[in-house]
């Protein structure tokens, strides 16, 4: 069955919320902490504990709120209101921690990561949510997924290349650049919201109040479509989660680069995670979503390996390596977040229950456990092998090799894992079509037998059912 194809504007007016949520993203872990611990005084064990803890107790929250959404009912839609109530979450939170007073005490610095981390919840899951509804197509939605992770890159490129210019042409300290920072989400981000909303609609579905809380989130793992699109979310984001947090130690220590330099590679490769796009929706167009996520995987796992033959200073070499192993990097959190919207259908077919917001409440806590797990897992393996991550150190060759292998081989090794994964996933394009025939089937016989419970989709009530095949 076709969906509606929206155009290149309505997808454009959606995804706009993903610059300031994404630019968002990256400070939090790159620039706050040693702002907070070093200008601000508060000590690096203490501001540590802080972000470890409340990033522990966030994952906590995604369920939470996608059970709340999956039990809303109004006539704008569900995920829309959850955007809009979650931006101003966001934006207290932001005033907050990016643009402190000169004497902050670890009280405001945990009051604020709390207020941040709920926004960041809401908003994130609910924008994921909406997308998933958008369209009922195979294809379709992988379009509108595309959509949403370029915007993340722009976003993470645009935050990267910010405190650059800020350095060079603004004369800022850290404190001026991070306030700035603040102003680019606090402005950037209403204004966004405001476009999403008055230009894209979220189809409205009709669905019985049911219960949809912690006991129905657990329910959902039972599904082996579920379980394994978690663990393949899991493992595909722990690769770059590893990479990223060992990039600068990798290309200093072992290649010889200066940091300006390195930072220069990084924007290589999220440049090519911007290209990269495009043609893993065009490829999944042709073989499938999860194919082309296997392709991407095993091309990521090649392309990485290929980064320990780099000779040390070759700069040139190095940036056409991140370019190249930044283009899969877009095609796992697109196509897993496409595949989990099919799910969805499959969920609402067999239980007669709409569980959206539950079901990339999965999703976004796979995110969190991926990463978090990577970078424990490595920097402790790191400081087993000695390694001296501060810039000058001597390190040994064992500690050098260590890190070797860390950035290179386990990341190609989590990519090759994650091809295996998700090789045999049984909710292909021909199961999907007919789930959707079989939904429409149904809405259109509760309809013409008066009102009905079940959740449906407002268009699909006026398509005609697609033939058997």
């Amino acid at each position: 069955m076709a969906g509606e194809r929206h155009s290149t504007l309505t997808l454009a007016a959606f995804a706009a919320p993903c610059l300031p949520l994404a630019a968002m993203g990256l400070p939090l872990v790159v620039h706050l902490p040693p702002f907070y611990a070093s200008e601000l005084g508060l000590g690096l064990g203490a501001v540590g504990f802080a972000f470890l803890v409340v990033r522990l107790l966030d994952m906590g929250f995604d369920p939470i709120f996608g059970g709340i959404m999956d039990r809303t009912h109004t006539r704008s839609g569900r995920f829309r209101l959850w955007l809009a109530i979650g931006v101003p979450v966001v934006l207290a939170g932001t005033w907050m921690l990016f643009m402190p007073p000169a004497e902050v005490t670890l009280t405001y610095l945990w009051i604020g990561l709390v207020i941040i981390y709920v926004g960041q919840s809401m908003t994130v899951l609910s924008h994921m949510a909406w997308a998933a509804v958008l369209s009922p197509d195979y294809d379709q939605r992988s379009r509108i997924y595309g959509w949403w992770q370029a915007a993340n890159v722009v976003g993470m490129l645009l935050v990267l290349l910010l405190p650059a210019m800020l350095e060079r042409f603004g004369g800022l300290d850290r404190a001026g650049g991070i306030a700035v920072m603040g102003w680019f989400i606090l402005i950037l981000l209403p204004l966004a919201l405001g476009i999403s909303l008055l230009k894209v609609p979220e189809p409205r579905i009709t669905a019985e109040r049911d219960r949809a809380g912690l006991r129905e989130y657990f329910e959902l793992f039972k599904r082996a479509s579920v379980r394994r699109l978690l663990i393949a979310d899991i493992i595909i984001n722990a690769g770059p989660s590893v990479t990223g947090a060992l990039f600068f130690f990798y290309f200093l220590a072992i290649k010889g680069f200066g940091s300006g330099d390195a930072g220069f590679l990084l924007f290589f490769y999220f440049v090519g995670a911007f290209v990269g796009g495009p043609l893993w929706v065009r490829i999944s167009y042709r073989f499938g979503k999860h194919r082309t996520l296997a392709m991407a995987a095993l091309a990521y796992a090649a392309i990485q390996m290929a980064v320990w033959l780099v000779p040390p200073g070759q700069f040139a070499l190095g940036a056409a390596l991140m370019f190249l192993a930044g283009l899969p990097f877009s095609a796992g959190p697109f196509l897993l977040r496409s595949m989990m919207a099919d799910v969805a259908d499959e969920e609402r077919l067999l239980t007669r229950k709409d569980r959206t917001g539950l079901l990339y409440a999965i999703l976004t806590g796979a995110i969190k456990i991926g990463s978090a797990l990577a970078v424990f897992v490595t920097y402790q393996g790191l400081a087993l092998f000695g390694f001296d991550g501060r810039q000058g150190a001597e390190n040994t060759p064992q500690a050098l090799l260590a890190l070797q292998i860390a950035f290179t081989v386990l990341p190609a090794t989590l990519g090759v894992l994650t091809a295996w994964i998700i090789w045999g996933y049984p909710l292909t394009s021909d199961r999907q079509v007919e789930i959707r025939r079989q939904l429409d089937e149904r809405d259109l016989a509760d309809k013409a037998s008066g009102p009905s419970p079940q959740p449906r989709f407002a268009e699909e009530l006026h398509v005609k059912p697609a033939a058997a095949g």
